[in-house]
């Protein structure tokens, strides 16, 4: 192991203390809601306070997921609201894999036609799907919903998939850069094998793109997996509600004074999991991905 001098050891340490300082911020969050679901509702603004409840119980749970009745769970401490969870759980994996199906293969073919495509206006092309980047989404959620609610997909899932179903800039924009980096004679020799464009993109482009297809698709599913603002302006009835909108729909459900805060941090952690999962098994192939499409 190299000798470090005095100056190289005290920026370890900082570092390692921003770095400890960062997970510690990042997961406290996350510990506290797990700790709040399994607290029941009568302890929960009790003098015993820690990082994990005197009295745990799986109460919170059961009646988010329907597993007790409207008496047993006001019986319990909580407001009695209901949350068909599955419903809303299928709703949210409807909107995420079509997202993320739709838009992957669409901002695929349009990454490599910008890429090794030549037609008039290429650049213009690309060069506003660059400026859109500058766009906040914010500004585009009146007239998407106006065309919408003209369309007359409002509670449809048409509609809530249709402003992202076939384009994200940036989604083109990092696949273009890969396509770019593909060496040409590969592509070469598949023409002069008389192979198509399309036949060249759909079995010589596409596979040798696993790497950065999978880091846009990851991507894409935990960006809609938690997409709250869309989906509870167009989504609202109860088969097209995702769990995100559903879980402010809960909480707006209680009828005292006081939120139902075991309940909503009950619903909030399952609705984690999912992505967490994904993170879990696939995380390491995401780092490696974004490690191998920075090699040129």
């Amino acid at each position: 192991m190299p000798h470090l001098t005095t100056g190289q050891r005290v920026g370890r340490t900082v570092a390692q203390l921003v770095v400890g300082v960062t997970v510690v911020l990042t997961v406290f969050p996350v510990l506290w809601m797990v700790r709040t679901a399994l607290t029941p509702a009568g302890d929960l603004f009790g003098d015993s306070y820690g990082l994990w409840p005197h009295h745990p119980t799986l109460i919170n749970f059961k009646r988010v997921l329907g597993m007790t009745s409207s008496a047993a769970a006001r019986a319990a401490g909580g407001s009695g609201a209901q949350l068909d969870f599955l419903l809303y759980l299928r709703n949210s994996l409807i909107y995420t894999i079509v997202i993320v199906v739709g838009q992957t293969l669409s901002c695929a073919m349009a990454g490599y036609a910008l890429a090794r495509l030549r037609f008039r206006g290429r650049t213009a092309v690309f060069g506003t799907f660059v400026g859109s980047l500058m766009i906040p989404p914010i500004f585009t959620l009146l007239p998407n919903f106006a065309l919408v609610k003209q369309l007359g997909w409002l509670d449809t899932f048409p509609g809530l998939v249709a402003p992202t179903l076939l384009m994200s800039p940036f989604s083109v924009f990092f696949l273009r850069q890969f396509f770019l980096s593909i060496p040409r004679e590969v592509e070469e020799a598949a023409l002069l094998d008389g192979a198509s464009r399309a036949r060249i993109f759909w079995s010589v482009v596409l596979p040798m793109s696993r790497a950065p297809l999978f880091t846009i698709s990851l991507t894409l599913a935990v960006w809609s997996w938690k997409d709250f603002l869309w989906p509870l302006l167009v989504g609202r009835a109860e088969n097209t509600r995702v769990l995100t909108a559903a879980l402010g729909v809960f909480l707006q459900q209680s009828p005292n004074a006081e939120p139902d805060w075991t309940g909503l941090m009950a619903a909030s952690t399952l609705t984690v999991v999912p992505p967490l999962l994904l993170l879990i098994f696939f995380g390491r192939r995401l780092v490696d991905a974004v490690g191998f499409t920075g090699v040129k």
